[in-house]
Parts: C-alpha cells; sequence; structure tokens
C-alpha cells in the first residue's frame, strides 16, 4: 500500500471563496489527490496526496496554471 502524505503549502494569494473553489477544483482533479482543504485566514492549503501517483511539482505547477504561486 502506498503512503499518503500531507503537506501544508502557502498560498499569499488565498483571499476569498472563489480562490478556494478554484484551488480544489483544480488539485482534486490530480490523480493521486485524496484530499485538499484550503484556509483563507492563513493563506495555506492542506493537501493528502500519494506520492507515487503525483508530485508537489506538478501541484505547484497546477496552481501555478490557476493563477495562485506557492510562497517558498
Amino acid at each position: 500500500m502506498a503512503s499518503v502524505q500531507e503537506t501544508v503549502l502557502s498560498v499569499p494569494d488565498v483571499s476569498c471563496e472563489h480562490c478556494v473553489k478554484t484551488i480544489n477544483g483544480a488539485l482534486q482533479n490530480l490523480s493521486g489527490v485524496e484530499s485538499v482543504a484550503t484556509d483563507i485566514p492563513s493563506k495555506t492549503v492542506h493537501l493528502r496526496y500519494d506520492p507515487s501517483k503525483v508530485s508537489l511539482k506538478k501541484v505547484e505547477a497546477v496552481l501555478d496554471d490557476t493563477g495562485y504561486t506557492i510562497a517558498k
């Protein structure tokens, strides 16, 4: 069984419910992503994913395509 990992990404541009829907929608479509929870007050995205199916680099690219940048 593959190990599921959890990570919290800092996404400074999260400011409203539209951001949440856009981010959650984009990431939930990725194969290997188990759950996505975007939090407006902390401007973070909590992600549970299977690293054997999807890389954080891919997650970052998808977020970038939707107009959100992960803060390093």
